[in-house]
């Protein structure tokens, strides 16, 4: 088996998918990429079971045919160490020895059989849908960062697709924050719902912003595969149902705040730095048209105010948040003006993008308040 590839093009396709890779497997051959190659086509994979990516990479040259699973750690630092010169690759398949040859240099190492890497499971009964890879990036940026990390409960580390007639939602949630994204062009004639893991959503997320193409998504009630461009990824499903999320937004909401966005996150990030660093509350006390921030760190004796211009309709009120959230959820809105729909301090409060008139994109964030001390 041989071929010769530019080595910054397989180092950029190995980089894409390299995210899957575990530092912690039971297996050991999922510390290695799986190099399949059917004709000219070369086609390499990483698996850690729960996901496995795929990536087509463009040849110079190929001979013969084979699989072999080749050490990832050794061949990505091998690779970055080099400008773009083309690589070549002579595999011995019945010892399955590695040589890589250069204008100046050879090196060589062990690889694996190929057929001990795990099989990609078979999408059975699979229903399927285009999204385009703008949406989906956007989509997934949107509510990843709303995922939590608590491992006994997987449901809130991964993201809620669902397809119905109206649109596509997805939501993401870790109990204090929730994020519901809809896109209304997304349109499915049946209604579905499914809970995809934080990783492979990230692995996607990266590499999606560079793809103009549709992405086709093919699902089942286990798998979830999302294919574009020369990728392939193909994840395990959280199975278990996602949480009633409407049941926690709150509809009724009299005060409604609308400010800028770009001078409210500021005012709160510098407000954040005297907060006390275990729970990042600060205060949010709204009188008129007036917004004033406070947070102070009794331990330090460490305190800060600041005061931003509003547009407010409803009755004076003091609530506490925590400021990492509402920093968080600023960042990943995109319009000059936000609007906060609040009722009391002690539910959740409601940011969204100010938007005029209609749009196929809605985004509705909550946070969940911090009781104040006064």
């Amino acid at each position: 088996m041989k071929f010769i590839v530019s080595s910054q093009v397989l180092l950029k396709s190995l980089q894409s998918i390299g995210g899957v890779l575990s530092t912690n497997s039971t297996l050991p051959i999922l510390d290695n990429f799986l190099f399949q190659l059917e004709g000219e086509t070369l086609t390499i994979t990483a698996s850690d079971v729960e996901t496995t990516m795929s990536v087509v990479v463009p040849l110079v040259k190929a001979e013969d045919e084979g699989s072999i699973a080749i050490p990832a750690k050794i061949l990505i630092d091998t690779l970055k160490t080099f400008g773009n010169i083309p690589i070549s690759f002579t595999i011995n398949m019945e010892n399955q020895l590695i040589e890589l040859a250069t204008d100046d240099g050879k090196f060589k190492l062990s690889g694996y059989d190929g057929n001990e890497f795990p099989d990609s499971p078979e999408m059975e009964d699979s229903s399927e849908i285009s999204i385009g890879a703008e949406i989906l990036e956007q989509a997934i940026s949107k509510t990843i960062f709303a995922t939590g990390n608590d491992e006994l409960r997987p449901v809130m580390m991964g993201v809620n697709f669902e397809f119905t007639p109206d649109g596509l939602i997805m939501v993401g949630t870790d109990a204090h924050k929730l994020v519901k994204y809809t896109q209304k062009t997304i349109k499915s004639d049946s209604e579905d719902s499914f809970v995809v893991p934080k990783k492979p959503l990230q692995q996607l997320k990266n590499i999606l912003s560079k793809s103009t193409e549709n992405v086709l998504v093919r699902y089942n009630k286990v798998n979830a595969h999302f294919e574009f461009d020369n990728y392939k990824l193909i994840c395990r499903l959280v199975d278990n149902k996602y949480p009633n999320y409407e049941a926690v937004i709150p509809k009724d909401n009299p005060n409604i705040l609308i400010v800028d966005r770009v001078q409210f996150l500021n005012k709160i990030r510098r407000v954040s730095f005297f907060a006390n660093q275990s729970t990042n509350q600060i205060k949010l006390s709204i009188t008129g048209q007036e917004l004033s921030l406070s947070a102070e760190d009794l331990d330090f004796t460490n305190e800060a105010h600041e005061r931003l211009n509003c547009s407010y309709e409803g009755s004076n009120l003091d609530i506490g948040f925590n400021s990492k959230f509402l920093i968080e959820m600023l960042n990943n809105i995109d319009t000059e003006q936000v609007t906060m729909e609040l009722s009391t301090p002690g539910r959740a409060g409601i940011l969204l993008p100010y938007i005029e008139g209609e749009s196929d994109e809605e985004i509705l964030m909550l946070v969940m308040p911090i009781m104040l001390n006064d």
